[in-house]
């Protein structure tokens, strides 16, 4: 039987005022419902495999049905101390926790790289800033957003202006401008209280999202999403700050064989070769420009929303999917079995 611990940082005590650490932390409790959405998928898909036994984390606050096997931070234990607890009781963990100050990265010290299932630690270095994907993308000839110095637009833009936490997760704290001044006087005021944000222009367009399945030198698109995005109204004059405002993603919006589809599926592979590292399910957010065509905005190394919905539709073969990326072998019936050698997984 192959042991596998699940924690999803909201949903684990992560945002329980009694552990949670100082500062913007708190402020992923706008986030908890789909991260409980995201767990439950991830546990049901693991539930549904023979030679598995999951346990996942909770808080104080959730009540369980009875029979479901789950664990909880001791009284005065840190979550980084809590899951390298829970993860030396496992043969596996899957961590599902937002990539802001650094949080993502010292879970995975927490676990170790040897029960880690997900992205390497150096490819979650880099995905989980902004500017550094940025640049990373950039410097392989990948269209996205690069970072901006107040006082230095970029040429030949004449739209808006968005400023956001360089390592944010959930579109939280993210602010569009009219006015690059303003752009600016919002990232200074952020600087200067050590916020750590990220300035860029803003990319009209239709907002999407890809999901895949990494493994080593093989890349699967599993889905081509659209996310539900939208900004808040602004006054009269046009001029005010909008709040960017996200309302979930619905999968499988854009077939994966269409012109568009294809292009899609190549920036994948060459976002995939640009960050080596990444390593089971990874989300890449993407803006398709009316002239310019796809721009990615980010990348996710670890569980997103949309993968609830895929696990929905697919059912256990996407989780067989995702433990063969990760090389994982489970103990069924006294005899270990592989999972499947392949990335297909079908629609």
């Amino acid at each position: 039987m192959t042991k596998i611990f699940v924690y999803e940082y909201l949903t684990g005590g992560g945002i329980d005022p009694e552990f949670a650490a100082a500062g913007s932390l708190a402020d992923l409790s706008a986030l908890i419902v789909e991260g409980r959405v995201m767990r439950d998928a991830l546990v049901a898909g693991l539930r549904e495999l023979d030679g598995v036994h999951v346990t996942f984390a909770t808080s104080r606050f959730e009540t369980l049905g009875p029979g479901e096997a789950h664990c909880r931070a001791a009284p005065g234990e840190s979550m980084t101390a809590f899951v390298a607890r829970a993860a030396r009781q496992h043969d596996y963990a899957w961590i599902v926790a937002p990539e802001c100050d650094g949080l993502l990265l010292r879970f995975h010290d927490a676990v170790g790289s040897a029960r880690w299932l997900g992205c390497a630690k150096e490819a979650i270095r880099v995905a989980s800033s902004k500017s550094a994907t940025a640049a990373c993308l950039a410097a392989h000839g990948i269209a996205t957003t690069p970072a901006l110095e107040p006082g230095e637009p970029p040429a030949q833009h004449d739209g808006r202006w968005v400023v956001k936490p360089d390592d944010g997760a959930g579109g939280l704290d993210t602010i569009v401008f009219e006015r690059f001044a303003d752009a600016c006087a919002e990232y200074e005021a952020r600087a200067a209280a050590a916020r750590n944000p990220v300035l860029q222009a803003w990319v009209d367009g239709e907002a999407l999202s890809l999901s895949l399945i990494c493994r080593g030198d093989a890349t699967k698109l599993l889905s081509i999403n659209r996310q539900q995005i939208g900004l808040s109204d602004g006054d009269a004059s046009g001029d005010a700050a909008r709040i960017v405002e996200f309302d979930g993603v619905l999968v499988d919006q854009i077939d994966r064989h269409s012109d568009m589809g294809r292009a899609l599926d190549t920036l994948a592979q060459r976002v995939a070769r640009a960050i080596p590292g990444l390593r089971g399910f990874v989300g890449i957010d993407v803006v398709w420009h009316p002239r310019r065509g796809p721009v990615v905005i980010e990348v996710n190394p670890r569980l997103t929303v949309a993968y609830a919905g895929l696990s929905a539709a697919r059912g256990g073969g996407l989780t067989r999917a995702l433990l063969a990326a990760h090389g994982v072998r489970i103990e069924r019936c006294g005899a270990p079995c592989a999972t499947a050698p392949t990335l297909e997984v079908r629609p």
